[in-house]
């Protein structure tokens, strides 16, 4: 630890407190952090006559001591770093308070190796207090002699351990700033919302790299310049107004949410819609403003889309509405009557449901009327009509396939059923489901599940069907084209819907309602019905059912004349021969009969419709409207019944 004094002499024997005051005031006063540190360690030491000093920092968590400036034996210690326990700093910071052994230090602490490896005699120690009395470190010295008591000595100490105690607190507080300060640039910088500071004049003084990139422009050209010409007319005036809000209330509240939006401009020239907050603050008795600002563009676009998606849904949830309205669920006849008390039998349960009838009866709407009054109401009901998709499709779109299942799957794609899982699927026209189909649709009631198309995997759901069908699936089984197991599968509750002309006065009814609707939709006003054309509506057979007088009633409203329905020119001429779909349903009813006479029976209702029609096959008026079907299939009748236009 160096040389003792040649002399033996004792240290401070010959001490001036003014002398040693001066010395080390003067070795310090120019100096701040570390240089203080050391200047003040090295003219104690010096001041003292002491071979060693030291002034450390106090770590209580894990209780060790890290020398800021350690001079010994006229020389520097570097990293100083030392436990506490067992040694005579420990009573320093233990007892805050001053502690001297001014004879015999290894005597006393046998066991600290530093004391014994120096030959340290005497030891003087003072703790740096913090002002709220926590322990930052400590102030010592140490020598090969002894140190006598000394009130002098204690006074010097105690004096430059408060001025290292100030220092020590100054470099922690410039620490915390600079940490603080750097936080706040890192909030910032990090921050995706654009952050402006402005003066009292409102000139930009500070942004961040959000600020740059939503105004598209660098920092350096924009700070410095008037806020306002980043704003619209309008909204800088705006925000002018606000600020003057903010500077009216008590301190604490100066900070609102700017209602509605600022339109931000860029000076490039593009804008864009803003929600922002605006804050207000006083430094050195200067006011500034904070903005943050958040480009809402995109946001603003999303809202649009959903306003005009959210309409388009509700248009088309009105029009559905209108075309499934259960108009043929209106009426006061007893086949139409039972029918309702079949569908709120049925509607609460699970049961599969097989709704038959003519064309234009409504089965659908029949359907309809079962799902919403049933359990599933609030899960979706998905209808396929078995007869408008092509035999090659159908599988896909009821079950999904995988990606590369077959040409032009590009992507998986889930089926119809897939979409019904905890609904309701309405299988349309059932009897024209292709034979090797019918396996699987079966499996899907017996067993609730699938594999799709190109894929290993079963899929489990959960779905009621119910089907609807206008032909005779009996005769189906019986010929071999429908399947036994699957007919009994989907027959657990047959529902029957009676063509119109069994319906009594309810075609009257019905045609109020629908002559009602569409005089509406065209500004119109029509009279009611006189018995006389009550009585044509109900004389006519009505072949296409319900579709066929809805469309009746449209062409008899557009051709109406002060109020009152042109049936004239919209019904067809009343018939005593019985329509095909009259006779078929006799056939149900009677007896069976031949094949060659169902077709001798269809041919002569068509070329009825034909001749009534001026052998015009599609198009207003035409033969397919009046027997309810579409235009193409008539034209397939036609040609598979050999019909032809006569010279």
């Amino acid at each position: 630890m160096g040389i003792p004094h040649a002399d033996g002499s004792t240290p401070l024997q010959d001490l001036e407190t003014h002398v040693a005051l001066r010395a080390i005031l003067e070795g310090t006063a120019a100096e701040t952090g570390q240089e203080f540190f050391a200047a003040l360690v090295k003219n104690l030491a010096k001041a003292l006559a002491t071979h060693g000093a030291w002034v450390t920092e106090y770590f209580p968590d894990t209780r060790r001591l890290r020398a800021l400036a350690f001079w010994m034996d006229g020389q520097w210690v570097q990293d100083y770093e030392v436990d506490i326990a067992g040694s005579p700093c420990e009573q320093v910071i233990d007892k805050r308070q001053l502690v001297h052994f001014p004879d015999r230090l290894i005597e006393l602490f046998p066991d600290d190796p530093e004391v014994a490896d120096n030959g340290a005699v005497s030891y003087l120690g003072v703790p740096l207090l913090d002002t709220d009395g926590s322990i930052l470190g400590h102030l010592a010295v140490i020598d090969r002699r002894p140190i006598p008591e000394d009130p002098r000595v204690h006074a010097i100490f105690k004096i430059f351990a408060a001025r290292a105690a100030a220092e020590l607190q100054r470099l922690r507080a410039e620490a915390e700033v600079r940490e603080r300060e750097e936080k706040v640039g890192r909030l910032l910088g990090s921050a995706m919302d654009a952050i402006l500071e402005l003066d009292e004049q409102l000139l930009i003084t500070r942004v961040n790299p959000a600020a740059e990139t939503v105004f598209q422009s660098q920092s350096d050209r924009m700070i410095g310049q008037d806020f306002r010409v980043f704003l619209t007319e309008t909204d800088a005036a705006r925000l002018v107004q606000l600020i003057s809000e903010l500077d009216a209330r008590p301190e604490g509240r100066r900070s609102l949410w700017i209602p509605g939006r600022l339109t931000a401009c860029c000076p490039n020239g593009t804008s864009f819609p803003a929600e922002a907050t605006l804050s207000r603050f006083e430094m050195h008795r200067a006011r500034f403003t904070t903005l943050i600002l958040r480009n809402v563009h995109d946001r603003v676009k999303a809202e649009q889309k959903i306003q005009s998606l959210t309409a388009e849904t509700e248009l088309l949830r009105e029009e559905l509405q209108a075309l499934h309205r259960d108009d043929t669920l209106v009426g006061e006849s007893q086949a139409l009557q039972q029918v309702l008390r079949d569908i709120a039998q049925v509607a609460n349960t699970d049961a599969t449901v097989l709704i038959m009838g003519e064309t234009g009866t409504g089965k659908e709407l029949v359907a309809r009327a079962i799902h919403h009054a049933g359990p599933r109401r609030d899960r979706p009901l998905v209808t396929v009509n078995c007869a408008a998709i092509p035999a090659t499709l159908i599988e896909s779109e009821l079950f999904g396939h995988e990606q590369g299942a077959f040409t032009g799957a590009t992507k998986k794609r889930e089926g119809r059923f897939a979409q019904a899982d905890k609904g309701t699927m309405f299988l349309d026209e059932i009897g024209e489901l292709p034979f090797e189909l019918q396996a699987k649709l079966l499996r899907v009631l017996q067993e609730g599940e699938f594999d799709p198309v190109g894929s290993s995997m079963t899929k489990k759901i959960n779905v009621r069907v119910l089907a609807a069908t206008n032909r005779d699936l009996a005769k189906a089984v019986q010929t071999g084209t429908f399947r036994e197991d699957l007919f009994y599968r989907l027959n657990v509750f047959p529902l029957a819907l009676p063509p119109l002309r069994e319906r009594g006065d309810d075609v009257v009814r019905l045609a109020m309602i629908f002559a009602k609707r569409f005089a509406a939709k065209m500004g119109r006003s029509i009279a009611p019905l006189t018995d006389e054309y009550a009585r044509r509506l109900k004389a006519y057979s009505w072949p296409g059912n319900v579709r066929e007088l809805q469309n009746v009633i449209e062409r008899a409203v557009i051709t109406s004349t002060d109020g009152r329905l042109n049936l004239d020119r919209a019904l067809p001429e009343a018939t005593d021969v019985p329509s095909l779909s009259a006779r078929t349903s006799e056939l149900s009813r009677a007896t069976i009969l031949t094949t060659r006479e169902l077709e001798d029976l269809e041919r002569a209702n068509i070329l009825r419709a034909l001749e009534a029609a001026k052998w015009k096959v599609s198009g207003e008026n035409s033969a397919a409207k009046l027997l309810g079907i579409n235009a193409s299939t008539l034209s397939s009748r036609m040609k598979s019944l050999k019909i032809q236009k006569p010279n």
